[in-house]
């Protein structure tokens, strides 16, 4: 696979919110989540970039930031955000590629990527795009599927699956969802510019027969005192990160935000319905506030 043309997971017309979240009995994945965002994020901002919004299910929590941008490639989910979060002067729905972002050098404060990193097939392309979109000193909270944790390590230990949790390469467990080393994924974060300040484990009970036997409350509170150990071993499914921008960006106009994804050109021209790039002549619609920078 070109690394140049990374294939793109694209939830498209899916109703993952609906059957997965809403329907899906994941309360105590959602909550823990919570938590852990809780304690990652910084006490206020200005403006936040949600990489991988979907539904919006995560962005109620980013309430210390007075804007927040939600960039997801599918359309149908940046609609179905809008009608849970409404039209308002605090929201921008884009629809773009994570590898492209359409967005001037070093114009957010903050960015999130939960349950994003998953999904890419060239992640460290991802992060150094986030990183370009970073002021210095912003933070990335980082979400990602842990290979090491304890299920895989068992299974690996008793010969029930093939490949080793202690390797340092992706496992593509399904078709563009990747299980990531906690090492090569702080690694990947020191190379595209990044420092690691605070690491979370996640999700320690995530099974059934314990969230079926165990009221939701305890498991969040024991998952919650759990979480803390996170910095001295990685082991559960899911893991969160703070790190910060460090080195020099740019830094941004207060007005523009958009930049050609295509060709990186600033001047972008606002027309009925479109944004026009006079260097490389693309034409982006703006389809009932939603913006889609995807480049064909």
């Amino acid at each position: 696979m070109a690394v140049d043309h990374p294939t793109i997971c694209d939830y498209e017309g899916s109703d993952y919110q609906t059957s997965f979240w809403d329907q899906g009995e994941r309360a105590y994945e959602d909550r823990v989540e919570a938590v852990a965002l809780e304690r990652l994020l910084p006490q206020a901002g200005e403006i936040l970039l949600e990489v991988g919004a979907g539904a919006g299910r995560n962005t109620p929590r980013y309430r210390n930031f007075k804007r927040v941008v939600l960039l997801d490639y599918s359309l149908t989910q940046l609609q179905q955000a809008q009608e849970r979060l409404g039209q308002s002067d605090r929201y921008n729905y884009v629809a773009a590629d994570a590898y492209r972002l359409p967005f001037v050098t070093g114009r957010f404060d903050a960015a999130t990527m939960i349950r994003t990193l998953h999904h890419l097939v060239a992640p460290q392309r991802a992060l150094s795009q986030v990183r370009q979109v970073l002021q210095p000193g912003g933070v990335l909270i980082l979400e990602y599927a842990n290979k090491q944790n304890l299920k895989a390590i068992l299974r690996f230990l008793l010969r029930r699956q093939s490949w080793s949790p202690f390797t340092h390469e992706p496992v593509e467990f399904a078709a563009l969802n990747f299980d990531f080393h906690p090492q090569a994924v702080r690694d990947w974060l020191q190379e595209c510019g990044f420092h690691s300040e605070r690491q979370l484990t996640v999700s320690h009970f995530r099974t059934g027969w314990m969230k079926r036997r165990v009221a939701l409350d305890i498991l969040v509170r024991l998952d919650s005192l759990a979480q803390r150990t996170g910095d001295w071993w990685q082991l559960s499914p899911s893991v969160f990160v703070r790190a910060r921008a460090v080195g020099d960006t740019p830094a941004a106009s207060q007005e523009a935000l958009f930049r050609c994804p295509a060709c990186a050109y600033l001047l972008l021209e606002e027309a009925p319905n479109e944004i026009v790039c006079p260097s490389c002549g693309r034409h982006f619609p703006v389809i009932d506030g939603i913006y889609d920078f995807r480049v064909k």
